[in-house]
Protein backbone atom coordinates (compact mmCIF):
# COMPACT_ATOMS: atom_id res chain seq x y z
CA UNK A 1 0.00 0.00 0.00
CA UNK A 2 1.44 3.58 -1.18
CA UNK A 3 0.28 6.71 1.29
CA UNK A 4 -1.07 8.77 -1.90
CA UNK A 5 -0.60 8.78 -5.86
CA UNK A 6 1.84 11.86 -5.60
CA UNK A 7 4.94 11.19 -7.84
CA UNK A 8 6.98 10.95 -4.68
CA UNK A 9 4.97 7.82 -3.07
CA UNK A 10 4.97 6.26 -6.43
CA UNK A 11 8.58 7.06 -6.80
CA UNK A 12 9.17 5.27 -3.71
CA UNK A 13 7.20 2.07 -4.41
CA UNK A 14 9.59 1.33 -7.65
CA UNK A 15 12.38 1.69 -6.44
CA UNK A 16 11.08 -0.60 -3.97
CA UNK A 17 9.59 -3.12 -6.02
CA UNK A 18 10.79 -2.50 -9.74
CA UNK A 19 14.18 -3.37 -11.13
CA UNK A 20 16.26 -0.01 -12.27
CA UNK A 21 16.24 0.01 -15.98
CA UNK A 22 12.71 -1.36 -16.64
CA UNK A 23 9.95 -0.81 -18.94
CA UNK A 24 7.01 1.19 -17.27
CA UNK A 25 4.01 0.90 -19.00
CA UNK A 26 1.30 3.39 -17.43
CA UNK A 27 -1.98 4.93 -17.76
CA UNK A 28 -1.37 9.00 -19.12
CA UNK A 29 -1.91 9.63 -14.95
CA UNK A 30 0.32 12.81 -14.46
CA UNK A 31 2.39 11.93 -12.17
CA UNK A 32 3.94 8.91 -13.77
CA UNK A 33 6.38 11.02 -15.51
CA UNK A 34 8.47 12.52 -12.46
CA UNK A 35 7.89 8.83 -10.60
CA UNK A 36 9.45 7.50 -13.59
CA UNK A 37 12.60 9.73 -14.22
CA UNK A 38 15.99 8.86 -14.56
CA UNK A 39 15.61 5.54 -13.20
CA UNK A 40 13.03 3.60 -15.85
CA UNK A 41 11.64 3.79 -19.56
CA UNK A 42 8.24 4.98 -18.81
CA UNK A 43 5.90 3.83 -22.11
CA UNK A 44 2.60 6.27 -21.38
CA UNK A 45 -0.01 4.83 -23.02
CA UNK A 46 -3.93 6.85 -22.83
CA UNK A 47 -6.96 5.21 -23.98
CA UNK A 48 -8.63 8.05 -24.95
CA UNK A 49 -5.64 8.80 -27.28
CA UNK A 50 -5.39 5.20 -28.68
CA UNK A 51 -8.45 4.64 -29.77
CA UNK A 52 -8.92 0.84 -28.69
CA UNK A 53 -10.64 -0.19 -25.58
CA UNK A 54 -9.50 -0.15 -22.12
CA UNK A 55 -8.94 -3.46 -21.82
CA UNK A 56 -7.01 -3.68 -25.42
CA UNK A 57 -4.86 -1.02 -24.11
CA UNK A 58 -3.80 -2.32 -20.68
CA UNK A 59 -5.25 -5.79 -20.46
CA UNK A 60 -3.60 -7.27 -17.47
CA UNK A 61 -4.17 -3.93 -15.37
CA UNK A 62 -8.10 -4.21 -16.11
CA UNK A 63 -8.21 -7.96 -15.65
CA UNK A 64 -7.11 -7.75 -12.02
CA UNK A 65 -9.19 -4.99 -11.44
CA UNK A 66 -12.25 -6.97 -12.33
CA UNK A 67 -11.03 -9.81 -10.23
CA UNK A 68 -10.65 -7.38 -7.07
CA UNK A 69 -13.73 -5.81 -7.83
CA UNK A 70 -15.44 -9.28 -8.34
CA UNK A 71 -14.09 -10.42 -4.90
CA UNK A 72 -14.95 -7.31 -3.02
CA UNK A 73 -18.34 -7.75 -4.18
CA UNK A 74 -18.77 -11.78 -3.80
CA UNK A 75 -16.62 -12.87 -0.91
CA UNK A 76 -16.54 -9.62 1.29
CA UNK A 77 -20.16 -8.45 -0.23
CA UNK A 78 -18.77 -5.36 -0.34
CA UNK A 79 -18.02 -4.46 2.94
CA UNK A 80 -14.30 -2.96 3.09
CA UNK A 81 -13.22 -1.25 6.34
CA UNK A 82 -10.78 1.88 5.51
CA UNK A 83 -8.96 0.29 9.05
CA UNK A 84 -7.35 -2.90 6.67
CA UNK A 85 -6.96 -2.79 3.12
CA UNK A 86 -3.67 -4.38 3.27
CA UNK A 87 -4.65 -7.72 4.75
CA UNK A 88 -7.47 -7.55 1.98
CA UNK A 89 -5.47 -7.53 -0.52
CA UNK A 90 -2.99 -9.92 0.83
CA UNK A 91 -5.60 -12.28 0.71
CA UNK A 92 -6.28 -11.13 -2.58
CA UNK A 93 -3.25 -11.95 -4.35
CA UNK A 94 -2.83 -15.61 -1.91
CA UNK A 95 -5.70 -16.25 -3.64
CA UNK A 96 -5.16 -14.79 -6.92
CA UNK A 97 -1.40 -16.32 -7.41
CA UNK A 98 -3.21 -19.93 -6.48
CA UNK A 99 -5.91 -19.60 -8.82
CA UNK A 100 -5.15 -22.37 -11.46
CA UNK A 101 -2.76 -24.70 -8.49
CA UNK A 102 -3.73 -28.25 -9.43
CA UNK A 103 -2.36 -29.50 -6.23
CA UNK A 104 -5.25 -28.70 -3.08
CA UNK A 105 -2.76 -29.91 -0.97
CA UNK A 106 0.21 -28.15 -1.79
CA UNK A 107 -2.59 -25.13 -1.19
CA UNK A 108 -3.04 -25.97 1.92
CA UNK A 109 0.59 -26.71 2.68
CA UNK A 110 1.66 -23.29 1.91
CA UNK A 111 -1.32 -21.54 3.86
CA UNK A 112 -0.23 -23.41 7.20
CA UNK A 113 3.01 -22.34 6.72
CA UNK A 114 2.38 -19.03 5.74
CA UNK A 115 0.37 -19.28 9.23
CA UNK A 116 3.15 -21.07 11.18
CA UNK A 117 5.56 -18.88 10.19
CA UNK A 118 3.79 -15.49 9.94
CA UNK A 119 3.95 -12.99 13.07
CA UNK A 120 1.33 -13.48 16.09
CA UNK A 121 -2.14 -11.63 15.39
CA UNK A 122 -3.97 -11.35 18.13
CA UNK A 123 -8.16 -10.65 18.23
CA UNK A 124 -6.96 -7.00 19.25
CA UNK A 125 -5.24 -6.87 16.10
CA UNK A 126 -8.52 -7.70 14.10
CA UNK A 127 -10.50 -6.16 15.68
CA UNK A 128 -11.62 -2.75 13.74
CA UNK A 129 -9.82 0.32 15.76
CA UNK A 130 -12.85 2.60 16.92
CA UNK A 131 -15.63 0.82 15.56
CA UNK A 132 -16.90 -1.36 18.09
CA UNK A 133 -20.46 -0.93 19.42
CA UNK A 134 -22.45 -1.81 22.39
CA UNK A 135 -24.95 -4.71 21.48
CA UNK A 136 -28.71 -3.42 20.35
CA UNK A 137 -30.31 -2.94 23.23
CA UNK A 138 -33.61 -5.54 23.71
CA UNK A 139 -37.19 -5.50 22.20
CA UNK A 140 -39.73 -3.77 25.00
CA UNK A 141 -41.99 -6.77 26.65
CA UNK A 142 -42.44 -10.28 25.35
CA UNK A 143 -41.79 -11.35 21.59
CA UNK A 144 -43.75 -12.83 19.46
CA UNK A 145 -44.46 -14.29 15.93
CA UNK A 146 -45.48 -11.59 13.58
CA UNK A 147 -48.67 -12.09 12.32
CA UNK A 148 -47.65 -13.41 9.10
CA UNK A 149 -46.31 -16.50 10.72
CA UNK A 150 -49.56 -16.94 12.93
CA UNK A 151 -51.11 -20.22 10.59
CA UNK A 152 -53.99 -20.59 12.62
CA UNK A 153 -55.13 -24.28 13.83
CA UNK A 154 -53.21 -26.79 10.52
CA UNK A 155 -55.09 -29.46 11.44
CA UNK A 156 -51.73 -31.86 12.49
CA UNK A 157 -52.38 -33.98 15.77
CA UNK A 158 -48.97 -33.92 17.16
CA UNK A 159 -49.11 -29.71 16.45
CA UNK A 160 -52.39 -29.81 19.03
CA UNK A 161 -51.82 -28.60 22.56
CA UNK A 162 -51.52 -31.30 25.21
CA UNK A 163 -54.91 -32.24 26.53
CA UNK A 164 -53.39 -33.14 29.57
Amino acid sequence: MIADASAASLRAFLIDDVESGARVITDGWTFYPAATRELYEHEPTTVSGSGQEAHEVLPAVHTVFALVKRWVMGTLQGSVSPEHPQAYFDEWVFRFNRRRSRSRGLLFHRLMAQAADGDVVTYKDLRKAGRTRPPPPLPPGPRSPPASLDLGPVGLPWRSPDPT
